[in-house]
């Protein structure tokens, strides 16, 4: 079910927590050394981008990031570029100046979620703001890599399996996974 289609992932979360206590905003600068310690966590060495590759994508392309925050403390971001490619690159990983912000479509580079957060919807509350900011800023849709166990998770937001992926970032199998508005 698409995110139009009323995909909420607000139930998820325990008796303990609230969605007040949540906050998306926007990333700086100042947030690079944080955003570098959950990818860290979220992905294998090879996969994972480091503190210099996000410095130089929040130079270049830091209005793509938006990060959620429970008491000050970031516990999961995403992340990508605009291009005006209908599939991800190995190289756009690499060289954030590929970066069109007049492109078509919005890149998907990362969903991290720290582990205690994970399966209780924040991912999912990420994935509907970079959805409704591309919309907002007139893009024909989202495009992101997956592995395969994760198909039927995007699926849920309206993204269509594209195949497997000519990416092989981090020596991985990847599928392409494209959402068109």
């Amino acid at each position: 079910m698409g995110v139009d289609q009323g995909y909420d992932p607000k139930p998820k979360l325990d008796n303990c927590q609230s969605w007040a206590e949540f906050k998306i905003r926007g990333a700086s600068a100042a947030d690079c050394e944080a955003i570098a310690q959950v990818e860290a966590v979220c992905f294998p060495e090879e996969e994972a981008a480091d503190e210099a590759d996000f410095a130089e994508r929040l130079r270049i392309y830091g209005e793509h990031f938006w990060l959620l925050e429970k008491d000050g403390r970031l516990i999961g971001f995403i992340n990508g570029m605009v291009t005006d490619e209908p599939v991800i690159r190995d190289e756009m990983y690499e060289d954030a100046g590929i970066h069109n912000e007049k492109g078509a479509w919005q890149t998907v580079f990362g969903i991290d979620t720290i582990p205690q957060y994970r399966r209780q919807g924040c991912a999912a509350l990420l994935m509907q703001r970079l959805i409704t900011e591309a919309k907002r800023q007139g893009r024909k849709g989202c495009i992101l890599t997956c592995k395969e166990e994760l198909i039927h998770y995007y699926e849920k937001f309206g993204y269509k399996n594209c195949g497997i992926s000519a990416s092989v970032h981090g020596g991985a199998v990847w599928y392409d996974m494209k959402l068109e508005f």
